[in-house]
């Protein structure tokens, strides 16, 4: 291979190896992936090229052709060519950070030019650091946060439908960032330590240097966002480059196919630890798998996984924090907790064995919450200028969500289709910017497939509305409906009718199945499914560690490349039943596939896998269950204060609940026989965990009872200040009220929020969720928006679900600010949303201020405690 890029000859002779290595891995779609470089190119193209197959995950390979990733190439080179600042990004840079068409793992489409000629004139005349802010304005202008499932939409897709979570935004960002020439990478810190969730933002590199910035949330300049302050307290923050990355950054993994970075240095204090796995008999133990678990969403997460060296030693660059480090190799496991704050080093013995019935009590504490001292000299009128865009940018981004089917015309839709107007319009306001796309696919389908049609709709998640097109609808209605008659409704909906399988993308599969076997072929695999699931076994080859993302290739593309990761073998397992009319899911508990038979779900994991005969892994019957009774004064909500784990394979797995359930008072789980381990943890204000595990067994046809106990906060409820006596709320209905008065009756919740912002759109999600405790509450609810944050995306009407006595109030000039935060220096300088719980006398019970999740139910917990003060 020649060199039209500065590497050096080892760096060439890996590349050349890697793509080898993937031509031969994807023999079966050689002509769809590799013909194109029979094409007259250049030679820059061609490495290029050659250089994105090196290092391609197994399910791109599967899913995508050579035209889709030679125009990628064609266009980044061209673009290069084309921005002012292209001569100053280095070979390394692009290869790594320009040139990438995958930013996580949303599905891949060529839109590298329409980014381009989207954006390139607003930013032709810039400097790079200039060009970044403003392509992050363009960002905002088309999208804005929304907490959803974890599936990344592509950036089209955000683009089209305005909403995404913060990994969406990101993608977007990178992106747009990538098809102007700079380079982009995604920033994760995993999991948060002091409170739920994770978060995603992006750096961007100008002139020598990386800066970070809040992805569709544009500042004045950058490294300024509101995540700032959170992150001095995350322990780790990462982003992964596909290709053995030779940068300056610390890597936590270097794997074949991808490098990971930390770079958590850039924001938090951090320190590197040690972790030397031994054996019985003192031995270093290399190859042994390291996780460092953070409490997080009631389960324990492993924000990196690190094999041992030869001398038994995983290290990473981690926060001041509580890791639980869990070690295995084989059948022999360890572990421990480790108080980085106290140590940097720690030896974990493992051993062969199972797991002990009993119980464990431990505290895990975050890094110390620290004040953001960080000063970036943004002077008055940047700020104004800042806000002025926002506005603006909001404006722009209402105008165009105007253009999504409103819900008259909705109605209109379902009066001429016959259809139940309150559902379709559900389905039309959830598709968004796609809205027009579903409404043409009801209005040519229903005629002939009447209700069934709406049904196919409503059998999808919220964000499969956004991006799933009529030829793909149109595959799954007509392919699926030839089988309605031989299944109850709910059955043939759910488990035949149904696309949505795992988190994948809804793509059409079914005609083309139906057209790769004969009818009685077909008919062999509906009288005994099993055979279906021998088939994939005997065809299509599992293969993991060749994907660098969480993920999975499409069933069609697994069966075209013969390949597949184990998730998509599972995934291809249950298409190909659903297309030929056999009942079939991933079971809810671990994922795993199954098909139904005569009303029983039986599991077909072992043979796809090559693991077990049919015979012996149909008659298996190693089934238990778990019934589970909710403790007087308790509340249960599974991934928010405690979680299932199952231990397989010297690992707990946690069993996949739909996530918030409640109703798990007498509830009876259907479990494999094998150790369990129950986590409940109780999360303080100042985001430290109380932690209970219970570790059991359930042998085989056993019931296991159990009563989850969470150990108990003590509350305090110290009195931090008193509302000033003038604080006055002006209210969107035109009301005025002191806050003091509206809090003589019962005590009140006052904060001021950002409606646009991440943080804020998390309380106002808890107060939602939370709305049946607050009624029965019954206090006011007072959510204050400054003048300078009050966009054009803000409608008071989508509010609407909130508890009944919330009342939003424009705080003019920030006055209102100014009073509760002391001076207008601090009014500025302020984290929201600024959350207090304020007393009958007027007295301030509770504060709290910037990013948290669960800000609600602790200041529920607070409003509860005062109230019964108040009683007693």
């Amino acid at each position: 291979m020649k060199n039209p890029f500065s590497l050096d000859e080892s760096q060439i002779q890996n590349i050349e190896q890697k793509f080898e290595i993937k031509k031969k891995l994807a023999q079966a779609k050689e002509k769809e992936l590799f013909d194109v470089l029979e094409q007259p190119m250049s030679e820059e193209e061609r490495f290029a090229l050659k250089f994105l197959y090196a290092y391609m995950p197994l399910n791109d390979l599967a899913d995508y052709d050579g035209e889709l990733f030679l125009s990628h190439v064609r266009t980044s080179i061209e673009i290069r060519n084309k921005v002012p600042w292209g001569n100053q990004i280095s070979d390394h840079l692009f290869l790594h950070f320009v040139l990438p068409y995958r930013v996580n793992n949303e599905n891949i489409e060529d839109c590298r030019g329409w980014f381009f000629d989207q954006i390139f004139d607003r930013v032709k005349n810039l400097s790079m650091e200039q060009a970044i802010l403003e392509i992050n304005h363009w960002c905002h202008e088309k999208a804005t946060y929304i907490g959803n499932d974890p599936r990344t939409v592509s950036p089209l897709t955000l683009v089209r439908t305005t909403l995404g979570r913060c990994g969406e935004q990101s993608t977007l960002a990178v992106a747009a960032l990538r098809s102007l020439g700079i380079p982009a990478r995604q920033c994760y810190t995993p999991r948060w330590a002091h409170c739920d969730s994770n978060h995603a933002w992006v750096e961007a590199y100008a002139d020598g240097t990386w800066y970070f910035l809040g992805a569709c949330e544009p500042e004045a300049r950058l490294n300024e966002g509101w995540f700032r302050a959170p992150a001095l307290r995350a322990m780790l923050v990462n982003t992964r480059v596909p290709a053995n990355y030779p940068g300056p950054e610390e890597a936590t993994l270097s794997e074949m196919w991808y490098t990971e970075i930390n770079v958590l240095p850039t924001y938090a204090e951090s320190k590197k630890v040690t972790i030397t796995v031994k054996d019985e008999q003192g031995a270093a133990v290399q190859g042994a798998k390291v996780q460092f678990q953070l409490y997080n969403t009631a389960e324990f997460f492993p924000i990196a996984t690190i094999t041992t060296d030869e001398q038994g030693q995983a290290s990473l660059t981690t926060g001041y924090g509580d890791l639980w480090i869990h070690a295995v190799n084989g059948n022999r496991w360890g572990t421990k907790k480790l108080r980085v704050v106290d140590a940097s080093e720690m030896e974990i013995c493992i051993v062969e064995q199972s797991p002990e019935s009993g119980f464990l009590e431990f505290d895990m504490v975050p890094p110390i919450e620290q004040p953001d001292s960080a000063n970036t000299g943004i002077t008055e009128e940047e700020k104004q200028e800042n806000t002025r865009r926002v506005q603006e940018g909001a404006a722009i981004r209402a105008s165009y969500e105007h253009t999504f089917v409103n819900q008259e015309q909705a109605e209109l839709l379902a009066v001429e289709l016959d259809l139940p107007s309150a559902r379709v319009w559900e389905m039309l306001s959830r598709a968004r910017g796609n809205s027009h796309e579903i409404a043409a696919y009801l209005k040519e389908f229903t005629p002939q497939f009447g209700e069934w049609a709406l049904k196919l709709l409503e059998s999808l998640n919220v964000k499969d509305l956004t991006d799933t097109f009529r030829n793909a609808l149109e595959d799954h209605l007509v392919n699926a409906s030839t089988f309605a008659s031989a299944h109850e409704d709910e059955t043939f909906m759910r488990y035949i009718l149904c696309p949505r399988i795992n988190t994948e993308m809804i793509v059409p599969f079914r005609a083309f199945f139906l057209s790769q076997f004969t009818a009685e072929e077909q008919e062999q695999f509906r009288q005994k499914p099993v055979a279906l699931a021998q088939w994939i076994a005997d065809h299509v080859e599992v293969l993991e560690n060749y994907n660098y993302y969480q993920g999975s290739a499409t069933p069609r593309g697994s069966f075209e490349l013969r390949k597949a990761d184990r998730l998509s073998v599972y995934l291809l397992f249950v298409a190909m039943a659903r297309s030929f009319g056999i009942p079939a899911r991933l079971d809810p508990s671990e994922r795993l596939p199954q098909f139904m038979e005569a009303g029983v779900w039986k599991e077909v994991t072992s043979i796809l896998v090559g693991d077990m005969d049919p015979v012996e892994a149909l008659s298996e019957n190693d089934g238990g269950y778990i019934k589970l009774h909710q403790g007087e004064g308790t509340t249960m909500e599974y991934f928010r204060n405690f979680s299932i784990a199952r231990f397989d394979n010297g690992v707990y797995k946690t069993l996949q609940y739909p996530y918030g359930k409640t109703d798990w008072n007498g509830e009876t789980l259907e479990v494999k026989s094998g150790s369990y381990r129950l986590t409940t943890g109780t999360r303080l204000s100042s985001g430290t965990v109380l932690i209970r595990m219970h570790m059991f067994t359930v042998e085989l046809g056993q019931t296991i009872e159990i009563t989850p106990v969470f150990r108990e906060e003590t509350v305090e409820l110290p009195v931090l200040g008193e509302i000033d006596p003038q604080l006055s709320l002006s209210f969107l209905s035109g009301a005025t009220s002191a806050a003091k008065s509206l809090a003589k009756d019962g005590g009140m919740l006052l904060a001021w929020i950002e409606p646009d912002r991440e943080p804020s759109k998390h309380l106002i999600r808890e107060l939602r969720e939370l709305t049946a405790e607050f009624e029965a509450w019954g206090g006011p609810i007072s959510l204050v928006i400054s003048e300078n944050n009050r966009t054009a995306a803000f409608d008071p009407s989508a509010y609407a679900d909130l508890p009944t006595k919330t009342q939003f109030a424009i705080d003019a000039n920030d006055a209102g600010l100014i009073q509760v935060t002391g001076d207008a220096e601090a009014a500025q300088t302020q984290s929201l949303p600024l959350v207090f719980v304020i007393d009958q006398e007027g007295q301030i019970r509770y504060k709290s201020a910037g990013y948290k999740l669960g800000i609600g139910r602790e200041a529920l917990q607070v409003i509860k405690g005062v109230s019964a003060s108040v009683v007693g």
